[in-house]
């Protein structure tokens, strides 16, 4: 099928974030075939007015803590008490209800323009940690609830071994809820990624290991190595919080960076999650080793952890994620990003808005290189943002890359259509319309 659609306003790359007027592309077989520009619409082709973007990567979610929002923002404590609540939502999950969930959480993102997730994956097994007939059974809800959405999914399959390391280089085994993430040892983590089979074209599958907390040195150095000898994009939490590097020094005489880097974990194909408490030296490593770095400022706000180097850490690419889904809006995450980092530095300015859109759109630290890009040969992923809403009112249009990533948000999102096809239209999810409630639905029964 030939679809033709003539945006108003598009950022088809532009280092600064300049938009280009008169943008009509050409979709056939879930590609974008031309790209052409012309003043007005030609007859035949559909009008996008306002901005048309590239499709967003949410490139770090955890889906089941979507169950969390509303429930444990106002109530203090730290990273370590807000844990808690978290594992109590992951110990009521099955695949059922794992589906329904996920599925809500990925409508949710795709009604905010997300055309990609990666999924930070360890609810793994049953209750005590007893494997499923089908080992993957919680994942293989992941990849069915993106299906149904609409939206790709990469399923980072996470390695997670230990309950965690105390800031005197005491290792602790798995227990209660976490037994659920345990594989027993790497090696049979790595039998059981094995065992999925995924299709490639809408779901693939990703390896993560979950910290230096979860795994020792000699652990990480496997998965780094299974990751690489299977092509798969690698993810890992580092630095998030203080106390990790602590713990980390104490036990291994080595930050977490340093511990990657050691392990050979660090690379072109890895992104490291938060990287928020950085040394000099970490710094260095990061930028020499080309390694993503995934930025979630709501849930880095939300938690207290901190303000990431960011400024510093170019040019190391960055990518973002919603993580704990405190909300779903990567115009948020994006201006986030800046915002944080003026805060940090007390000057504006850092990160222009095509570097924001770039983080927002970086699909290939999912896998997806084919991604992220309105080009000839690109999967035909599109975001349509108006002007004309009481948010975006008075926008000068030729700056609309900097209006919407400065001042838009999840809900000024009209049409979305991800691999040629249309998901959302004028703000609804074509194939979920009643995500809202079912959504509704399955949280409350996760409290009952």
């Amino acid at each position: 099928m030939r679809t033709r659609l003539w945006a108003e306003w598009a950022w088809t790359g532009a280092a600064d974030g300049a938009v280009e007027h008169g943008v009509l592309l050409t979709v056939e077989d879930g590609r974008i075939t031309a790209l052409t520009r012309t003043p007005e619409p030609p007859v035949g082709a559909e009008t996008l007015q306002g901005l048309t973007l590239p499709g967003l990567a949410n490139a770090h979610s955890h889906a089941f803590h979507r169950a969390l929002r509303g429930r444990t923002h106002s109530d203090g404590g730290t990273f370590w008490t807000w844990r808690r609540a978290m594992y109590r939502v992951a110990d009521r999950l099955d695949p059922e209800t794992y589906l329904r969930l996920a599925r809500g959480a990925y409508a949710e993102m795709a009604l905010a323009g997300v055309t990609s997730v990666g999924e930070f994956h360890y609810l793994h097994h049953g209750a005590g940690g007893a494997p499923y007939s089908d080992p993957n059974a919680m994942g293989r809800a992941l990849v069915e609830a993106a299906r149904q959405a609409g939206i790709r999914l990469t399923l980072l399959d996470v390695c997670y071994l230990a309950g965690g390391l105390d800031t005197d280089g005491t290792r602790h085994p798995l227990s209660g809820p976490q037994l659920r993430f345990g594989d027993g040892d790497v090696h049979r983590w790595a039998d059981r990624l094995d065992l999925l089979d995924l299709d490639g074209e809408h779901a693939r599958a990703g390896a993560a290991a979950h910290s230096v907390r979860a795994l020792t040195p000699e652990d990480l150095a496997v998965v780094a190595a299974t990751a690489r000898d299977r092509g798969l994009p690698l993810h890992v939490h580092v630095s998030e919080q203080p106390d990790e590097n602590t713990a980390s020094l104490a036990a291994h005489g080595r930050t977490p960076v340093e511990v990657l880097d050691g392990a050979g974990a660090l690379g072109p194909g890895t992104t490291l999650v938060h990287a928020t408490h950085l040394t000099d030296t970490d710094v260095g490593l990061v930028r020499g080793s080309g390694s993503t770095v995934c930025l979630c400022p709501t849930t880095e706000r939300d938690l207290a952890d901190g303000l990431p180097r960011t400024g510093d850490l170019d040019p190391a690419p960055l990518s973002l994620g919603s993580d704990q889904h405190a909300r779903t809006d990567l115009f948020a995450e994006a201006r986030g990003v800046e915002l944080h980092e003026r805060l940090r530095t007390h000057r504006r300015g850092n990160l222009d808005t095509g570097a924001l859109l770039r983080a927002a759109t970086h699909h290939a630290s999912l896998g997806w290189d084919d991604a992220g890009a309105l080009r000839v040969g690109a999967r035909a992923d599109l975001v349509n943002v108006p002007l004309d809403g009481i948010g975006l009112a008075g926008s000068p249009p030729e700056r609309a890359a900097d209006a919407v990533v400065f001042a838009a948000s999840a809900a000024d999102v009209r049409h979305v259509m991800a691999d040629g096809r249309w998901v959302v239209r004028a703000g609804t999810h074509l194939h979920l319309p009643d995500a809202a409630e079912d959504l509704d639905t399955v949280i409350k029964e996760l409290y009952v």
